[in-house]
Formats: structure tokens, sequence, C-alpha cells
């Protein structure tokens, strides 16, 4: 049996799927709809449309549809109540109520769950009890209570005649495991299963029920997987052709076997089963009409009876409309405009959202490194890189720095090393960006040392600093050059101030005042104009060197007293912070530039770490890549001028926790592998060199919508005396272009590829020998057609024909990359 992931273009992106724990599957599905939790609710897609429950004042912890009527959805949540939602066809108008709301008053609800045979039955549970309801009594729905559990209920299952239920809770007894059989079905013989990997955490799996299944091309099973950011149709299927009955006998129809009264009284038939076979297919009846349900009496409200067997089938689905991996679980006779529809609906996506970090080939990694100070302060990157050396602090006395060359990669001597020796612990330091040779620390004695490496690396220890700064009276936060004056640093410190330097000069030009607490992190603004802070007493301020020692703006910033970072992003116009919420979950906090003090203007939980997030952006791209000392995870967004503004892309996981990750100038990005950033990771024993790839098919050519001129920050616009007299500068702008490849806008155009209708038009007013045979003729075509345009090349925000992939485990490579 062959797995298939289904393509990119028939996922769906951009789902906020809810990070909180819940005893629920997080995700359920039917032939026609698909609902699954998200921080907020429960979100369902239906169709073409996206319809999000507003009567869901807290989270909802499970969730159901009914097995006799697709249009019905039952929830419960941690708010006590259980609701039952009747959907409408995606052309009329969603109800903004439930038709049915239940309060047992019993606590937080966990669990909810249709009985399989029985119209109107549901089990719900609480955190330790099994509540039965009957939703045709509308006075007293509670229809029974079962016996408690002793501790945390974990999981409910109806037996599939619907006789007994079964549960599980914590408690664990030593009593003998049963003895299990189970028939296996005639496809067992067969399995040589694929795994399916996502660069993401699995937050739960759905099955679609059997009569959603494209059993003309044996498709014998199909998942939905639930992800931190995106649902992935996964299909099972058997390699034959046309319908074989030894695969698919028959399968539980939706009619019910019984009413509930029925059912308590002893009744004890079974669902009729239906075939799958495509000449069988049971007919589809008309929806039954919508009635008006009955004013609102206390908790408990309700219509009419919710589903009867006269009023409860579900339309089924004929060749013509089950599409399979066509469309991913949608019964929809044009895919790719479902799945945009819903794509568009969710939110616009980013070109860079399958963006995959991958580490480089072991020989550019530097290992055997030994000693090395993993705790430095919040306020510190950890390590800091320029293009030809790396910094080290290490966790020895007298506050040491090891200083590795990039020119020499390889394993690091086991002899001991030529340091810098600081005296003094470290608590923050940088590279000069406009000399490569010139390194500043900080220290906990609230003094600046500067050092200065000599060409080629360190070939003794160096214990006398080329310059000392004094002037804070308390130990030092963080230390940051100016991006575009030479000679000049900023500081912020214990002392609650901040202090800008003028090398030149080796003196203290200007101390700005205005924090109440710690500064938690500081960044220039790209024309060098304006300084952002962020600090522990709430705060975001901009201030103005030149003209004031006070903030000239001031907002509110994250509420958490744990640390936050914060850099300037579409070109100044807007301010992003990475901190952490009251609650203690990381987030990012977008702010206007203009308007600090009307508060972020979009804003975005990202997980539950202790360590800050550290925001790397890229201003050629506007994608800033994030990740905490300690991490796994990097996380990566576009950030746009327009809403929703912060657009989640693909992330990159590193096998074991890193201490750091730092970025290299543009220039170090290879444009022939579409790498749009390079990184290097700080491991516990090794600097480890990470490219960040956009996948694209024609890589012969320059990708110019990617590759905008890029300045170099690396040389200065003006010196520090210059810009504090009040002088602006602009970095110069180089194409990164290499001479010998041709812009991917100036390609010539390729011909289009003929493509073939989907398998179900050829079913379609055929005699059956016609059937047989164009079916074949097709599949065949199709399959001995290695020029058919790849489903990537019609991803939105990229030329047709700019996408490819190959999958290999959780990233993309290309044929040239190293294994």
């Amino acid at each position: 049996m062959h797995t298939f992931e289904v393509s990119f273009e028939e996922w769906i992106n951009n789902v906020r799927a809810g990070s909180f724990s819940c005893q629920g599957n997080h995700i359920k599905a039917n032939s026609k709809l698909v609902a699954f939790n998200t921080e907020q609710a429960a979100t369902v897609l239906f169709l073409f449309s996206v319809y999000f429950p507003s009567s869901l004042p807290d989270l909802v912890t499970d969730m159901d549809f009914s097995p006799f009527d697709e249009s019905l959805l039952a929830t419960c949540s941690g708010d006590e109540t259980m609701k039952l939602w009747h959907l409408c066809d995606p052309e009329q108008e969603q109800p903004s109520s439930p038709e049915l709301t239940l309060c047992p008053g019993q606590g937080k609800l966990e669990l909810v769950q249709f009985h399989p045979t029985s119209s109107d039955l549901l089990a719900v549970s609480t955190s330790k009890s099994v509540l039965i309801w009957d939703t045709s009594r509308r006075d007293a729905p509670l229809a029974g209570t079962l016996e408690p559990h002793s501790d945390q209920l974990q999981s409910l299952s109806w037996k599939r005649d619907g006789s007994l239920l079964a549960s599980s809770c914590k408690v664990r007894t030593e009593c003998p495991a049963p003895d299990v059989h189970c028939d296996e079905p005639a496809w067992a013989h067969l399995l040589i299963l694929n795994h399916c990997l996502t660069d993401t955490s699995t937050r739960g799996v759905a099955v679609v029920p059997k009569l959603a299944l494209d059993v003309m091309s044996c498709e014998v099973m199909r998942v939905l997987q639930l992800t931190d950011s995106c649902i992935v149709p996964i299909s099972y299927q058997v390699p034959r052709k046309e319908f074989h009955e030894d695969l698919y006998p028959d399968t539980v129809g939706t009619t019910p076997a019984m009413s509930a009264v029925e059912w308590w009284g002893g009744g004890n038939k079974q669902v009729e089963k239906v075939s799958l076979h495509p000449d069988k297919r049971p007919k589809p009846k008309a929806p039954p009409a919508k009635q008006t349900p009955d004013p609102a009496r206390g908790c408990s409200t309700s219509s009419s009876p919710l589903s009867t067997p006269s009023s409860s089938a579900v339309p089924s689905r004929s060749p013509s409309t089950t599409s399979g991996l066509s469309s991913g679980f949608l019964p929809s006779p044009s895919p790719s405009q479902s799945t945009k529809t819903i794509q568009g609906l969710l939110g616009p996506t980013s070109k860079f959202r399958h963006i995959q970090g991958a580490v480089m080939h072991r020989n550019t990694h530097i290992t055997n490194m030994r000693g090395l100070n993993l705790t430095t302060p919040g306020e510190c990157d950890g390590f800091c890189v320029n293009r030809e050396r790396v910094a080290v602090p290490l966790a020895i006395s007298g506050g040491q720095i090891a200083i590795f060359e990039r020119s020499q990669p390889g394993r690091v001597p086991d002899t001991a090393l030529p340091t810098i020796q600081n005296s003094v612990n470290v608590v923050d330091f940088c590279w000069d960006p406009f000399d490569t040779q010139r390194l500043a620390v900080a220290g906990d004695d609230a003094k600046i040392r500067l050092w200065r490496v000599p060409k080629g690396g360190l070939t003794e220890t160096l214990t006398e600093p080329e310059l000392i700064l004094q002037g804070h009276t308390e130990k030092i936060y963080s230390i940051k050059f100016h991006p575009l004056a030479s000679g000049l640093l900023v500081s912020s410190s214990y002392d609650l101030t901040v202090r800008l330097w003028n090398l030149d000069s080796r003196e203290q030009v200007k101390l700005l005042s205005g924090h109440e607490d710690q500064i938690f992190g500081m960044a220039w603004s790209p024309d060098g104009k304006l300084l952002a802070t962020v600090c522990k007493d709430g705060k975001v301020r901009i201030y103005d060197p030149r003209k004031s020692t006070t903030p000239i703006q001031e907002g509110p910033g994250p509420e958490g007293p744990r640390g936050a970072r914060v850099v300037w992003v579409c070109g100044g116009k807007y301010v992003l912070v990475s901190g952490f919420d009251s609650r203690s979950e990381r987030g990012l906090y977008l702010y206007s530039a203009d308007s600090l003090s009307s508060g972020t203007i979009a804003t975005t939980q990202v997980d539950v770490s202790p360590s800050t997030l550290i925001p790397f952006y890229d201003p050629d791209t506007s994608v800033v890549i994030l990740t905490g000392k300690g991490d796994t995870r990097v996380h990566i967004y576009e950030i746009v001028p327009e809403e929703p503004y912060l657009i989640e892309c693909s992330s990159f996981n590193s096998p074991e926790p890193h201490k750091g990750l730092v970025f290299l100038p543009k220039t170090e990005c290879n444009v022939r592998d579409v790498e749009i950033a390079v990184g290097l990771l700080l491991t516990k024993a090794s600097i480890e060199p990470v490219a960040f790839r956009v996948p694209r098919v024609k890589k012969e050519f320059f990708q110019d919508d990617i590759y905008s001129d890029t300045a170099v920050w690396w040389e200065p616009a003006l010196t520090a005396s210059a810009w504090l007299s009040g002088s602006n500068g602009q970095h110069k702008k180089i194409s990164l272009k290499p001479k010998d490849m041709t812009p991917v806008s100036e390609a010539p155009k390729e011909a289009p590829v003929r493509k073939y209708l989907p398998s179900s038009v050829y079913l379609e007013e055929k005699t059956d020998e016609q059937k047989k045979e164009e079916l074949l003729s097709a599949m065949v075509a199709k399959l001995g057609n290695m020029d058919d345009p790849l489903p990537q090349e019609s991803f939105q925000g990229v030329d047709e024909d700019e996408w490819v992939s190959k999958c290999d485990g959780n990233r993309w490579m290309d044929e040239s990359q190293p294994e």
C-alpha cells in the first residue's frame, strides 16, 4: 500500500492550532467538514467557506460531528457548556448562535461523542464523570449520569453497535490485559507504509469517513494531520486500478438504526450498511428544511429534535464528485480553486512560507570546542560573529573569550587556546560592524573594553584592551554599535541610563533617561536617527538622542517581566517586540513607529518557553527569524505593512537544543541555492552554519523577485562626529546577481503542457466499456507523462513555473546538496 502526503497545493495553510492541552483529539472530520481547535475557539471549514462560531467564550476542549447529519456539530468547552451547531450551505448565512446549549453544572467539560447507532444521543464527560444526553428531550435533556471515575477521565469510545460505552482514566490497575482479536483487512498483506513527516509537531489526526474515499483510485484510507500551522491530507492507496470489491466491504451508512427512546428501551439495532461501489451508492436526499428555534429559556435552548431518521440522511457522493487526492478532503470538482479560496479566507500567504533551514556540510563546522559559557545573561545573544571570526565566552574565571577563525573550520585542537582575557565576567559583547578586528565587551564591573584581534586570529592571549570606557555606575545590560556611523556605541545599565560613546574621542557624549526598571533591549532605526528600547516597567520607548535625552514616544509593552527584544521592521515604519505575556507565553508585538501610545497593531502568541526570542530581521525580504537560547525550534515570519502584518512561515528544528543563532552578511548567501539568510548555530561543543533556502524550480536563473539590491552595511556611511553634529547618511547598495545568471523575470516562457482532466470526468455519460477504456487510458497517460507541471508550480505569490520540492525527512533538499 502506498502512502501519499498530498502536495502543498492541497494543504490548508495558515491555521493557528491551539497549543493548549486538552483530552480531546483537536480535530474531527466528515466527508464535508473539518473542525479543529484554535486558541480562541473551534474553527470549521465548510466547502469554500470558513465559519467561526461567535458564541464560544472559552476554549473548545472537544468536538464531534453527527454520524447521521453532516451539518450537525457538537462542541464542549471549558466554560462548562456543550453546544450543538447546525451549519448551513456556504451560500446561506451561518448561524451566530447554537441551536442547543446544555449546562450540566458539573465543571469543565472535556469530551463529547455522538452515539453510533441512535439519533439524538451524546456522551459528554466532565473531569471525572460521564453524562448521557438525549437532545430530543427539550425539557430534561440530561438522560443519565454514570458512576464517577477516581481520577482524570481521558477518553471515551462507544462500541460499534452502541450497546456499550468504554472510558479510561489516569488510574492504572494491575489487572491482566484482555485478549484482543482483530480481523485483518483484505489489503493487510500489502503494507510497506511510509511515514509522512512535517516540520511542526502534530496536534491531532482525524480519519475521513469511508464514504468520502476515492474508490476508483483504490484509496482505502484518508487522514487529516493537524499541525501547528496547517492541515495535511494524507492518502493511503493500494496500487491497483479501477474498483476492487475485496478492498471495499460494505460500510456503515448514514441513517440511524433507531431513536433515542428505542435505545433507552433496550433496543440494539445496527446501522444499515451501504455499498461503496460507484454504481450502488444511495441516491442523495434533499436536505431538511431549517426550522425556527424556540426562544431561549434559561441555560437550555433547543428547536425541534435536531436529527431524525427522515431528515438526517447525508447526500452521498457519486464518482463524479469523489475526487480523492485531487481535492484533499473537500468534495469539489475544482480543487485548486477551492484550496485557494479557503486559504484566502484564512488570510494571505507568504512566498516564503515553505522556507527551509538546513545545516551545512560537516566540513564547514567548528567542532570539539570545550569549556564554553552557555549561561550568559538574557540580554546577551550568547556569542557574536562577523564575516571573518566568531567570539564565544568561556566558563573560566577572568572573563575569557575564545576567538575562532571562520576560514579555519574543523576540529579545535585539544591543547590550550589563546584567548582574550577580559579580567571580569562578560555580560554582553559585539563586533564593530565596520572593523572585523575590533570587539567591544561589557563587563559586570560597569566598564566597556575594546579589544583588537590581529589579522589571521589570535596567536597569544590578549590581556590589555585597546580602550576602556567608564561612566556607568552599575553593571551593564547590553551594548550596540550604530548601524551607519563609525565609532559610535550605545550601552544600557542597571543604573537605568542609556549612554552614547564616541570611540574616536574616547568619551561619553549622550546620557538618556526615562527608564524605571531593567532595560531588556535596544535597537537603532534603519536610518540611524532613532533608538528604540523595551523595558521591564512595561513600556516601549523611542528616543531621538541628538534632540532630547528623554523619550519622544512611549507605549505599552509586553506584560511579562521575563525579558524582551526589539527590532525595527518594514523600513523603520514599525517596531517589533518579542516578549512574554502575563501567562509567560512568548509572543510577538507589532507597533507603529509613529504612534507607540496607540498600543500594538498586531500580536501573535508563539509558544511557551522560558528563554526570550532573539529576532533577526532581513530588510531585503521582510523576514524575521527568531529563536531562544536552549530552544530546538527556529520560528520564521514575514512582516507585511498591512493586515495581518505577521504571516507565519515554516520553521526549522535543530536536532538538539542550541545555545544561540546569529547571522552573517547577505553576501554570505549562495543565491544559486536561493539562500536568503545564513546563520551560525552554537551548540554545546560546535558551531554549525545553517542556510535558510526558498525552494524554487529554475535555480539556473537569478531569483530577482527575492533578491533586491542589498545594503553594504559593513561599510560606514559617516563618522560619529558627523552624526553627532546632525548629519545623516545611508548605505550604498549592491546587486547580488552573479554575472553569469539571467534574472528569472527575463526567463523565456515555456509552452503550457496539456493537463489531463480528473478521472471523474471520464465516468460521466459513458457506457461501462467506455468508462473502463477511457479511465485506463487517462491513468496510463498521466503516469507516463513526466512533463506534467508539479503542484508546487501554482503556489500563490510565485510564478507558476517557479516551485519544486523534494521532501527528505522534514527539510527540503536540492539535487546538488551533499547527503
